[in-house]
Order: structure tokens, then C-alpha cells, then sequence
């Protein structure tokens, strides 16, 4: 899929109807499913969401018959043969570090460019054959990286923003050839590996990767249990421990007012953090809130350097 000419697809569906557009995708080998119309989340109930995605044209057609305002969802990574790099603008400016990537050299590559209905910028590129990219967050930088297991929202899709109705647009194809992105690099950039956590002094030289140490320990605090519940997390996350049974050691601590579901939530969140590792099914994960949208339009409008 990667040696598609992914700018002509693009640029040949981005003015037709939604549904012209995702039967366009997917007569070339683009599987798309259908998102709430005006919105960003999968539409259809009890499905699996970007997993529904299908290349087959009875399902596309008969989905955008009964929801023809939805919005088109594309699966990234190898579903697709393409990645994302999503730039925001909530609460962190994205640009800014993304411009520090491009003047690195990290981010060559894209095919095209696309302009979100809220300011933020998609860099698409052909996703890598010979390995797998995992989706990623790089929250404090406004970065995200789509790619195998996750989906991007794909023009000519709408949002409704300050009432008014905005596309998903293509700015810019490249003109240099388009090729993988190396995720992991940029990921490392954006987020530099943190020096060695400091152990409490009773936990110096006591197998600090033994997770039922770490739960009998945690067992004894009686403050901010929750906080040293995530830094116990992460510390094991990092020494390699499996996350089930650092869960196990630590669901032995729950108390009436420290619950399974707070542990379970904090050590998914901690284990996520160092690793990127999903939760299992079933289970949940920490949620983070969304942060005001950036006050400074002219900020969030303006393209980062040399790719806008």
C-alpha cells in the first residue's frame, strides 16, 4: 500500500460528499468506517470501532446510505499503509515542537499535509513494511503519533467549530519523496528518557523490582497512597516486570478506601506512561483531562516552519 500515490487519492476526494469520498478510499485499498458525524469517535454501536474498518464496498456503501453525513475513519499502520503525525494545539502548542523536530531533521518524509478544523496540523506518510509502529502521546509537547492501533479522521470530514461548520483540507503535497517516519526517534526527542527514580531509604538494597515488596511497602503509607501507587508503577514498568503481576502484588493493598478499581487504574496508567503498553481488555485506564483550547489563534494557525 505504501507505494500508492497517497497525495493524488487525497486530493481527488477531498471536494466530493463524504460518501463519494470514503467509497473513493476504499475502491483503493483504503479501509474507512464511520465516525459521528461533526465529531471524532467511531459511530457504530457495539462494533469494534477502527477494527470495523473494511475495503469492502457493500459495507462502505450500505454504512454512508444510512449515515450520510458521517464523518471518514481511517485505521493507521498497516491496515492502512499510512501514519500520522498529529499536531495540537490544546493547551500546548504542538507547533513549537514540532518545529524543534523539523529543524532536527526528524520529520522528512511527509506525503501531504492536512489542516484539522481546530488549528492542529496531520503529517502523512507511508507507513514502514518491515516493522510495526505503535500508536504513541507525547502530551507535554501537543504530539501524537497515529499508527498501528489507532485511526486518524480523514478529509473531507467536518467539525463544528464556534459554530461554524470546518473541514479536514489538504495544505500541502510534498515534493520531495515521501518515505517511513521513524517513530521512535521522534518519540525519544519529544521525550527525552528520565534520570533513575529515587528509592525511599527503606526500600534501598531490598529487590526494588520485586513488586510484593513495593505492595508491602505501599501497604504501610498513609498518604498520597495514590501518587506513590503511579511512581511504584513506573518504576516497575521500567525494570521490565510484568504488568499483571505487578497488578496482582498491588491489588493485595486495597483497603475500603483504596479501591481495585483506583489500583487498577493507577498501575494501567503508570505501566502506560513508561511504555505505551495498553490496558488489557476489561480494564481501564486513568483518565487525563483535555486542557482549554489555546487562547492565541494566531499561534495555533500558523504553520510550522517549512511545513506549511
Amino acid at each position: 500500500m505504501a507505494a500508492r500515490d497517497l497525495s493524488a487519492l487525497f486530493l481527488d476526494i477531498t471536494e466530493q460528499p463524504l460518501p463519494s469520498a470514503a467509497r473513493g478510499l476504499a475502491v483503493s485499498g483504503v479501509p474507512v468506517f464511520p465516525v459521528a458525524p461533526r465529531a471524532k469517535v467511531p459511530l457504530i454501536r457495539n462494533g469494534r470501532g477502527f477494527r470495523d474498518a473494511t475495503t469492502d464496498l457493500g459495507q462502505v456503501e450500505a454504512w454512508w446510505r444510512r449515515f450520510p453525513h458521517a464523518n471518514i475513519g481511517i485505521p493507521t499502520g498497516a491496515a492502512s499503509g499510512l501514519v500520522v503525525v498529529d499536531v495540537d494545539v490544546h493547551g500546548t502548542n504542538g507547533y513549537d515542537a514540532l518545529n524543534r523536530a523539523d529543524q532536527a531533521g526528524l520529520v522528512a518524509g511527509w506525503k501531504f499535509l492536512v489542516r484539522s478544523p481546530t488549528g492542529g496540523l496531520h503529517l502523512y506518510y507511508p507507513a514502514a513494511d518491515e516493522m510495526e509502529q505503535r500508536s504513541w502521546q507525547a502530551g507535554n509537547a501537543g504530539i501524537d503519533f497515529r499508527g498501528d492501533g489507532g485511526y486518524i479522521v480523514a478529509p473531507p470530514s467536518l467539525r463544528v467549530i464556534d459554530g461554524a461548520t470546518v473541514p479536514y483540507r489538504i495544505t500541502e503535497v510534498g515534493t520531495d519523496p515521501a518515505h517511513p517516519l521513524d517513530a521512535g526517534r521522534l518519540r525519544r526527542f519529544l521525550e527525552p528518557p528520565r534520570p533513575p527514580r529515587r528509592f525511599p531509604p527503606r526500600l534501598r538494597g531490598q529487590g526494588r523490582t520485586d513488586p510484593q515488596k513495593l505492595a508491602n511497602w505501599l501497604g504501610g503509607e498513609r498518604t498520597d497512597r495514590n501518587r506513590k501507587l503511579f511512581w511504584a508503577s513506573c518504576v516497575l514498568a521500567e525494570e521490565g516486570v510484568p504488568y499483571r503481576d505487578a497488578l496482582d502484588a498491588m491489588l493485595t493493598v486495597e483497603q475500603p478506601d483504596f479501591g481495585s478499581r483506583e489500583i487498577t487504574r493507577t498501575v494501567t496508567s503508570g505501566y502506560k506512561r513508561i511504555d505505551g503498553t495498553p490496558a488489557p481488555a476489561g480494564e481501564t485506564r486513568a483518565s487525563h483531562p483535555v486542557p482549554a483550547r489555546d487562547a492565541a489563534p494566531e499561534q495555533r494557525l500558523a504553520p510550522a516552519r517549512g511545513l506549511g
